[in-house]
Parts: structure tokens; C-alpha cells; sequence
């Protein structure tokens, strides 16, 4: 194959910013790597996200001791891939939360998917060999779910808004300080991996109803942190544009009869000009591509990607 795997040559490290977004709310962004936050309650606090290893996960708490020594209370884990959860370990969280939905993906395809991310993106799995095994959530819930923050900091709306990236996304909304952290179901001028997505729901009726937050901050799964109402509006309608654009040009090649490799290129010919300098897209287009077409194909629910799949569609589109 004449490109390497996926991101297994992205070795250099990332410069991380933490950036405190509101009163005990905080973001962890990394230029495109997977973001991570926290919102402070009275005596306690809700961490988001869990990274890729516990020791990763540390690496963040360090940062976030700068600011606050409370105890974490809940980590919220907004879906189920290995780099999001398996550095669950490290927050020494009393709950772990997650939708229905995550918790039944972790039970079909957790395994799989730890294996298949390590593969893909290894400069992410610092000390992997400290993930103690799969992250499972203590809480979990099918359509919304409350955390009380305490004294006069509001509350957290945890929220399944359709299915999306994964069949079980959920995002969670601070309405005090009007903060949105969207999990993978937007990312700001970062790249999105599709390769478990629902492309027809999360390019409609998923994304309109995160859009009908009405963020004033929003922390995609990747990316910058978009402040004011019309920059969190450009995240989530370019996150629909790249979803939409998939659509359209894989779509034409599937009903012209044509094939995979070619759909790959119409998608890479039409994103690259406005989306390829974007963190991974060269690592996740053969992935989306693939699931665009199955769900063309009429399979609804995702194949599960493992290391041996992951390898076989790399070397398929690849020049």
C-alpha cells in the first residue's frame, strides 16, 4: 500500500491548550486531537470524556488540578470508541455515564474497536499497556439525563439528540453559561470519522436538534472551541456540509453502478479543496467512504471494523 496506515506515522506530539470557557468550566483542546472538559459543581466535579489511556487521562487531570482540587464525581462519556473511554480509570469517578445505546456497543464491539483505534492512531495510546480493559458505564439512560451541579451553578442536561457518529451519542448542555459539549457529532475545522455513523439521520434531524441549543461555546469531539452563536452555527453546518458532500458524490457513483474506489475518489476530489488540511482526513475518508456506501447497500447497523477490515478497505482505496 502506498500510503502509510491510516495515522500510524503521526508521531508528533500536539500542543494542548486548556482554556477556561466559563465559571468552572473548562476545555482541553489539543489541534485535532479528541477534546476533553469539565465543569465544576459545588463540591465535586463532572469531567467529559476520558481519553485514550489512564496515562493520557492523567496528563489532563494535571492540567485541570492547576484549577480546581475537587473529587470527580461523574466522568461522562458522550459514545464509545476506545480513544474517548479507555482512560476511564484514572478519574477514580464514583459514576460513569453513558446512553443505553453506548453500553450495548461497548458489550458488541468494544474489543474490536480498542484493537482496531490502537492500530489506527497509536501516538494516542500513551502507555497502553495501563488501559486496564473495557470502560463500562455505572449509569446509563435512553433519552436524557440530569447531573445537579450544586449551589448556584446550574445543572447539565446529558442528551441523546438521534443517532449520529455512533447509534448512541449523546451531548451535554450547561444552560447557565450556554455551553454545548457535542461529542463527535460536530467538530470544528477537524476532520470527522463516519465509519460507525448514521450519515442520513446526523446530516438532518440529529443535527438540527443540536443546533437548536443555541450554543454561545461549543466543544466538538475535535477541534478549536467555537464562541458566539454564529461561529457554533458555521461548526455544526460544516460538519453537515462534509456529511451532505459524502453523501451526494458516493451517492451518484452508487446509482450509476459504479464502484467503492471510484465513490472514493469523487468524495476525496470534492472534500479535499475545503476540508483536506483538516486533522485526519486522510486517515478517515476510506473509513466514512465505506460506511456511506454499506448504508447505500441498505445495512443499517455498522460492521464492526477490526484490525484485519480496517486494512483490507485501506489498501482497497489507496493509489
Amino acid at each position: 500500500m502506498s500510503k502509510p496506515f491510516a495515522s500510524s506515522t503521526d508521531l508528533a506530539a500536539k500542543t494542548e491548550t486548556l482554556e477556561v470557557l466559563a465559571d468552572g468550566v473548562y476545555a482541553l483542546t489539543a489541534e485535532g486531537d479528541p477534546n476533553v472538559g469539565a465543569f465544576e459543581g459545588e463540591d465535586f466535579l463532572v469531567c467529559i470524556e476520558a481519553r485514550a489511556t489512564p496515562a493520557a487521562a492523567r496528563d489532563w487531570l494535571a492540567r485541570l488540578r492547576e484549577h480546581t482540587d475537587k473529587p470527580v464525581r461523574y466522568l461522562v462519556l458522550t459514545h464509545y470508541h476506545a480513544v474517548r473511554v479507555l482512560g476511564a480509570s484514572a478519574f477514580d469517578a464514583e459514576h460513569i455515564v453513558a446512553s443505553e445505546t453506548t453500553r450495548k456497543l461497548i458489550e458488541e464491539r468494544g474489543e474490536q474497536d480498542w484493537a482496531s483505534e490502537l492500530g489506527r492512531m497509536p501516538r494516542l495510546f500513551k502507555q497502553a499497556e495501563g488501559v486496564p480493559g473495557l470502560t463500562w458505564p455505572t449509569q446509563t439512560f435512553a433519552e436524557r439525563h440530569r447531573i445537579e451541579l450544586g449551589g448556584d451553578r446550574g445543572a447539565l442536561e446529558l442528551q441523546f439528540c438521534g443517532r449520529g457518529h455512533t447509534a448512541g451519542d449523546i451531548v451535554v448542555w450547561h444552560d447557565k453559561s450556554k455551553t454545548l459539549f457535542a461529542g463527535d457529532l460536530v467538530e470544528a475545522e477537524a476532520a470527522l470519522y463516519t465509519g460507525d455513523a448514521f450519515h442520513f439521520d446526523w446530516s438532518g434531524a440529529t443535527l438540527d436538534r443540536v443546533k437548536a441549543f443555541r450554543a454561545q461555546i461549543l466543544v466538538g469531539g475535535r477541534g478549536r472551541v467555537a464562541r458566539g452563536t454564529e461561529a457554533c452555527d458555521a461548526a455544526i453546518e460544516q460538519t453537515r456540509e462534509f456529511l451532505r458532500t459524502m453523501i451526494a458524490q458516493v451517492g451518484r457513483v452508487h446509482a450509476a453502478g459504479g464502484g467503492l474506489r471510484e465513490a472514493f475518489a469523487a468524495a476525496h476530489d470534492a472534500l479535499a479543496p475545503k476540508f483536506g488540511r483538516w486533522p485526519i482526513f486522510e486517515h478517515c475518508l476510506p473509513f466514512d467512504v465505506q460506511r456511506v456506501w454499506d448504508e447505500l447497500d441498505g445495512i443499517d447497523w455498522p460492521r464492526i471494523w477490526t484490525m484485519e477490515r480496517d486494512r483490507e478497505v485501506w489498501a482497497q482505496l489507496q493509489d
